[in-house]
């Protein structure tokens, strides 16, 4: 080997050693790739694929740039705190991008003191390309109530109801619901009738609307008639009560009276059974031949009689 081929050779594992010693930092460590953001209903969601290095765990940290930040403040960046060194491959961003302006989003890697470069979104983000999907409903007919349940979107959602009675589609009515309990009452059917129900959501911070959700229909079920039935017993009871009240009474106030107060029907040993005046006529003439014999009974034998004679 001769000696220009020695000197290559050293000079080549000189440069083998020193260059990661010369190389920025952030080169070391690869940027996140595929950045992208997903939007539904008014929820905004950052994404990349992850950084992989074998046997550590890499962390991202995310920032944000409005249009105030681009043109008035130095095109500054806003770093999100709740994205701030995470171990996930996605941030939730909607809190942030508050205004429909275009924003532009960032991302980075990190590893112990190692940062990669950051990997911008391509193309700037506007809350008012959100996809808006039709609501979830469920239409109800109670008796001849129809009734629609709307699942809840948050405070930034309104819905926009039609209904009408089947094979009467140019008599469409629309109901706007801007906050939802529970169910929402639309109409009273009419029987025989049924009723058909569709909706959408509208934003009006970016002044737009989903697609109908699919048309629904119900009519008057058999627990209308069943509900009237009843109805009409109940109040047919109630009338049979209020007649009958007054008897009621009279019978409890007459029961109360004999239990109370109780007649007391004297022993037959005490009946006089001779006129008063024949009786008066006997003791003044004091004859031998009056019919009438008086006997005094003692009051014990008097008592005693008594109570055999109300057993």
């Amino acid at each position: 080997m001769s000696l220009n081929e020695i000197s290559t050779s050293r000079i080549f594992i000189l440069c083998t050693l020193i260059a990661p010693l010369l190389t920025d930092k952030e080169t070391l460590l690869p940027a996140p790739q595929n950045i992208s953001i997903l939007s539904i209903n008014m929820k905004h969601f950052l994404t990349w694929n992850p950084v992989i290095v074998p046997g550590d765990t890499v962390r991202y940290s995310v920032e944000f740039q409005g249009e105030y930040e681009r043109y008035y403040a130095n095109e500054s960046w806003i770093a999100i705190s709740e994205c701030s060194l995470i171990i996930v491959t996605q941030c939730d961003v909607t809190e942030d991008i508050s205004a429909t302006v275009p924003y532009n989003l960032r991302v980075r890697a990190n590893l112990g003191s190692q940062s990669s470069k950051w990997s911008t979104l391509n193309g700037l983000f506007n809350r008012k390309t959100t996809f808006l999907t039709p609501p979830m409903m469920k239409v109800i007919a109670d008796g001849y109530h129809l009734l629609v349940e709307l699942e809840e979107l948050g405070p930034a959602f309104q819905f926009h109801i039609f209904y009408w009675r089947k094979g009467q589609e140019n008599e469409m009515h629309k109901k706007t619901v801007k906050e939802i309990s529970s169910v929402v009452h639309l109409d009273t059917m009419e029987a025989g009738a049924d009723y058909c129900v569709k909706a959408q959501t509208y934003v009006e911070a970016i002044n737009r609307s989903s697609n109908f959700s699919q048309m629904q229909c119900v009519g008057v079920q058999d627990g209308g008639s069943t509900w009237l039935t009843i109805t009409v017993v109940s109040f047919a009871g109630f009338v049979v009560g209020v007649l009958a009240l007054p008897f009621l009474a009279w019978k409890m106030s007459q029961i109360f009276q004999y239990s109370c107060c109780p007649v007391v029907v004297l022993p037959d040993t005490l009946k006089i059974t001779e006129s008063p005046a024949k009786l008066i006529h006997c003791r003044s003439e004091e004859t031998e031949g009056c019919d009438v014999a008086v006997h005094v009974i003692p009051p014990e034998e008097i008592l005693q009689l008594w109570i055999q004679d109300a057993l």
